[in-house]
């Protein structure tokens, strides 16, 4: 295993980071995507007289085309590739961009948000595991973080044209751009990207890890070969293969069924590490930042401007995990990341206990509002540096390659539901008391520091098919 100054040494190809890059392009869109809505919220609910029940579902209802999206996408990357399904994400994209731009209904809208919700899931999936499958072992944890980066990049770009425009038309709900709403350019900015993403997806190799499976070892070496000249290319080749005959003396076939609870242990390990990921409500702060900050005494205009800025600080903070991640290892960051988020979501929550007022006529006296102003970037901060770009890099290799793909759907599936669940919840509980909504995230960013403590181990360094073993059962052959 290569030591860690090998590790904070090793260079790494030009070809691979832009190979990583290119795959990333699916997290600039699932950020974009999923957060652009929040400059619109409020010009929606006004624009079709909507209720906050009905306003929350429009939000979240793209949640569950996502956990669609990443139930579908490994079955499509295990039959089809990691390529056709990149390409088939960034055609829902570009269709949800222009049907919720030029959306005539609630319910219309919400169909097309919907859509979108099946291409970002797509790429929720597909974008770790490309970037895992062309990444040497010694700069994975680097690569694969690019896909955080790539999100946290989105989620500015989203919020920055959500500002722009609703600055430029004096409003989210004023007309813009040939007399049409300011919100519905917001919606129709993200064709852009996607259509920058299916060209690109027609310039990626195919994972050599994929081609191997497909029994096209020669393809597979010469991916091999581009990505990563200095290593051995017979011997990763030779890796994936074993573990394939491995897989078939044991009978598994691929299968994600196991002995708890139905599935394999290291799938509950995906599909924890997911949940808690989103039940921490880190979303909470990109898709309702606007309607929050309003309700506590900015106007939107500054609402957007708060908005923006913990954005850039999301982008920063991922840089710091990107630089650590593979010189300290998982762990430690994860750990560290828990400690601030339950630290800083108690505060709001204390913060938030002494508001006066209700609805949209709350307001935090005194201190009490720049607290919980830097409270919440506190926790931004913690999460971007920590659990939003190790998640998602741990599930790109913790999993064995036979079933990466579908594992990875089904965790990112997970990842979707909770997300909804926390979006869709929000505003009732919010509603009824946020001092309590707070005081719960907190619980579950305390619980996310005794998981990665007693349930997760430390893969730093190791080749992927090095990493699946820590999760074998002990007793079993494979171990």
């Amino acid at each position: 295993m290569p030591t860690v100054q090998e590790q904070t040494t090793a260079k790494i190809p030009q070809r691979v980071i832009w190979l990583a890059l290119a795959g990333a392009v699916g997290g600039f869109l699932f950020g974009f995507d999923s957060s652009v809505v929040n400059g619109a919220v409020d010009a929606i609910k006004d624009e079709f007289a909507l209720s906050e029940a009905v306003t929350g579902f429009a939000v979240a209802i793209a949640l569950l085309g996502c956990a669609a999206g990443a139930f579908l996408a490994g079955k499509v990357a295990d039959r089809y590739g990691r390529i056709p399904a990149m390409k088939i994400g960034a055609l829902l994209f570009l269709i949800s961009a222009i049907g919720t731009g030029f959306a005539f209904g609630i319910w219309d809208l919400i169909f097309w948000r919907l859509v979108g919700g099946l291409g970002i899931g797509l790429a929720s999936v597909i974008a770790p595991a490309y970037i895992s499958e062309i990444s040497p072992r010694q700069v994975r944890g680097r690569l694969a973080s690019l896909q955080q980066l790539a999100i946290t990049t989105g989620i500015f770009a989203a919020l920055l044209s959500d500002a722009l425009f609703a600055t430029s038309a004096g409003g989210a709900d004023q007309a813009f751009w040939l007399g049409m709403e300011a919100w519905r350019w917001m919606f129709l900015a993200a064709a852009v990207p996607a259509v920058v993403y299916g060209v690109i997806a027609y310039t990626l190799p195919e994972s050599p890890r994929f081609l191997v499976f497909q029994g096209k070892e020669d393809e597979a070496r010469k991916v091999f070969n581009s990505i990563a000249p200095s290593e051995d290319t017979d011997r990763h080749i030779r890796e994936i293969q074993d573990a394939i005959e491995e897989d078939k003396v044991a009978g598994q076939k691929g299968s994600l069924r196991g002995k708890t609870f139905g599935l394999q242990a290291v799938v509950w390990v995906g599909i924890i590490l997911s949940v808690l990921q989103q039940f921490v409500g880190i979303n909470v702060i990109f898709y309702y930042s606007t309607t929050l900050w309003k309700a506590v005494g900015f106007q939107e205009k500054d609402s957007l401007t708060i908005s923006v800025a913990t954005s850039i600080t999301n982008i920063l903070v991922t840089l710091v995990a990107i630089a650590l991640v593979d010189r300290i290892g998982r762990r430690p960051i994860l750990l560290t990341g828990s400690i601030g988020m339950a630290v800083s979501l108690g505060t709001m929550a204390l913060a938030f206990s002494s508001a006066v007022g209700s609805g949209s006529e709350i307001s935090l006296p005194g201190a009490w509002g720049p607290i919980a102003l830097v409270a919440a970037n506190v926790f931004v901060v913690s999460f971007g540096a920590s659990w939003g770009p190790l998640v998602w890099v741990l599930l790109g290799e913790i999993f064995p390659s036979r079933i990466r793909a579908r594992a990875l759907g089904l965790a990112a599936a997970a990842q979707w539901v909770a997300n909804f669940a926390i979006t869709l919840s929000f505003p009732v509980m919010a509603a009824a008391s946020l001092p309590l909504t707070y005081a719960m995230y907190a619980l579950f960013a305390a619980a996310s520091f005794f998981f990665v403590m007693f349930k997760v181990p430390e893969t730093n360094g190791m080749s992927l098919e090095q990493a699946e073993t820590l999760f074998v059962p002990k007793g079993s052959k494979k171990a």
